[in-house]
């Protein structure tokens, strides 16, 4: 694509950091920035170098406010399902990423910014965050994802109370219902943000993308059918070089020095 005008894309010591930059629009989501954060997850994913992901927004005010109501407002039926299907595909696209994803959200993630959030693997909150899915408000529902996994994040019943009523719930109460891991303050989010995705990419990452794997695979199914996906995965672990390297490194008491092969 040509230069994207409202994502950005840093990569440092196998962490990528993907920065949504419309901020006199809050960061909000339009067709043309779901585009560029699609091609800023290709490019990262197609990136040997890299082991983790970071999304924020650009700004002190919002992660991703939501999607842009003036582009939606006019929308048809069939406008809408294509919208929807676009988020979809998009936030799936962050799921399906062979490397974590982090969510790093730095003000207001609400609607698609808040869907967003939950396609990553897990949150991390400044503490001047807010979080929420106010679509009811606007006479919809949840478009991007937010009806499945926000149930899957804090569990159905907090899920119905944030989606039936449209309420935003600060930092701590995102902390308590288990909406985010972390809050640290405004100031300290993306260092210690980048603390956590330094540290993943230390660590095996045919491994990482293994426990990945059998977690999304495994979400939803008998535990017995998801306990026989993980014997499949730890087993395939050790056709791979990482693992000779990982436990002949742990046995000589030195750094492992990870190829992914």
């Amino acid at each position: 694509m040509s230069s994207p005008r409202f994502v950005q894309l840093g990569v440092d010591a196998g962490v990528a950091t993907l920065t949504i930059a419309r901020p006199e629009r809050l960061n909000a989501l339009d067709r043309a920035v779901l585009g560029e954060i699609a091609w800023g997850l290709e490019v990262a994913r197609d990136d040997v170098s890299v082991r983790c992901l970071i999304v924020t927004g650009a700004g002190d005010k919002a992660f991703v406010a939501g999607a842009d109501i003036s582009e939606m407002q006019a929308m048809t039926p069939e406008d809408a399902r294509t919208f929807s299907e676009l988020g979809h595909a998009t936030f799936a696209a962050i799921e399906a990423l062979p490397f974590p994803a982090i969510a790093a959200v730095n003000g207001f993630a609400l609607g698609g910014g808040c869907e967003l959030a939950l396609a990553c693997d897990f949150i991390y909150a400044s503490d001047k965050a807010k979080l929420g899915q106010p679509e009811v408000k606007l006479g919809v529902i949840p478009g991007f994802g937010g009806t499945q996994r926000l149930a899957r994040r804090v569990g159905i019943a907090h899920a119905r109370e944030l989606v039936y009523t449209g309420a935003m719930v600060d930092a701590a109460e995102a902390l308590r219902i288990g909406l985010v891991n972390k809050v640290f303050p405004a100031a300290e989010l993306l260092d210690r943000t980048l603390e956590t995705a330094r540290t993943i990419a230390t660590m095996g990452p045919l491994a990482i993308r293994a426990a990945k794997r059998a977690m999304l695979d495994g979400e939803g199914r008998p535990l017995p059918d998801a306990n026989a996906l993980e014997i499949v995965a730890f087993a395939s672990c050790f056709a791979t070089e990482d693992q000779k390297e990982g436990m002949a490194a742990f046995l000589s008491r030195r750094p492992p020095a990870f190829q992914a092969r």
